[in-house]
């Protein structure tokens, strides 16, 4: 039987050498490591986030590899195995399965604008190539495609190994509206709107935050199903500041960029992007301006989950305090 995925998963960076032309592992080591150490419950590589699209089909199999090697079973690995090509897609899917990925997150064949029978077709070749558990992956400003709760119903009815979707639609209520159309048997994580979207049924969340504020981007999820709705929203106002703060800027689409940039300044160097993205160090004064912001909330962060992290344990003392009075 297969794990099942709950909670914030980080959807990573893909580290690169000083001059990009290879993956950095000594640099990737560190990082994982750092997500282990601070408990992240999953990790998701070769998303858009890691610049799937940049990496050689070699860089992409010693990944995975060198990814599930390191992490050992201890927390799941999820790999991004999608393509416009669908017989490619198929293949890199059966190749992270082989190499012991944990599941797999595709978005459907972007560029093309494919039909719904179009995108039924490619997940049908990609099923028939892996037994792994299967997210979907919903995000219409990249894909170009938009994924309506009636087409993943169809999906999940069709093919068994498709039990979770990332719903990064804009449209807060198609987290709902999936649940519905799928009876419950698709399990939603949030691709935004972390403490709405669970309130409307998701049971975790893509989070491309846990690549330089991982404890405050894991742990968001976990006070959400301890019933802590304001704690968690409290984070998430600081991480909304600072994803405003990086949506305002150049690039229009600049997380990779800044992802890299905010992890080097929380002590894991990783490395700049690949073309064409606008590099860090391309950015100049703008970028540096931007940096200095986002580590004062990064800063925030860290205390307010010093503070709720030490309510969490004073309510555990008070909690077997009064067990051991017989008061509960």
């Amino acid at each position: 039987m297969s794990k099942q995925f709950r909670g914030s998963y980080t959807v990573t960076v893909t580290p690169f050498t000083k001059d990009r032309s290879a993956i950095d592992f000594s640099a990737w080591t560190r990082f994982l490591d750092w997500q282990l150490d601070v408990d992240v419950p999953g990790i998701i590589i070769l998303g858009t986030t890691g610049e799937f699209l940049t990496v050689s089909d070699e860089e992409r199999s010693s990944f995975i590899e060198a990814t599930v090697s390191h992490v050992a079973g201890r927390i799941p690995v999820l790999v991004g195995s999608m393509n416009a090509y669908t017989p490619r897609a198929a293949r890199y899917s059966r190749e992270a399965e082989e190499l012991g990925a944990d599941g797999l997150m595709i978005i459907p064949p972007y560029y093309y604008t494919p039909t719904e029978d179009e995108i039924f077709g490619y997940y049908e070749a990609v099923c028939e190539a892996t037994s792994l558990p299967i997210m979907l992956y919903n995000n219409p400003v990249t894909s170009n495609v938009d994924m309506s709760a009636k087409l993943v119903g169809r999906l999940v009815r069709a093919f068994p190994n498709i039990q979770y979707i990332k719903e990064a639609s804009m449209d807060i209520a198609r987290v709902h509206d999936i649940v519905e159309e799928t009876e419950g048997r698709m399990s939603v994580f949030a691709g935004e709107r972390i403490v709405e979207s669970f309130l409307l049924g998701a049971v975790g969340y893509v989070n491309p935050y846990g690549n330089y504020i991982p404890r405050a981007s894991y742990r968001i999820w976990d006070f959400l199903v301890e019933g802590r709705i304001e704690d968690a929203k409290r984070v998430q106002r600081l991480i909304n500041a600072m994803d405003h703060v990086i949506a305002e800027g150049h690039p229009t689409y600049g997380h990779q960029c800044y992802s890299k940039a905010l992890a080097e300044a929380a002590g894991y160097p990783v490395g700049d992007v690949r073309p064409p993205l606008t590099t860090f160090e391309q950015l100049g004064a703008e970028g540096l301006e931007r940096l200095t912001r986002l580590v004062k909330f990064m800063d925030e962060l860290d205390a307010l989950m010093e503070e709720l992290d030490a309510a969490s344990d004073h309510d555990t003392a008070s909690d077997r305090a009064a067990v051991g009075a017989g008061q509960v």
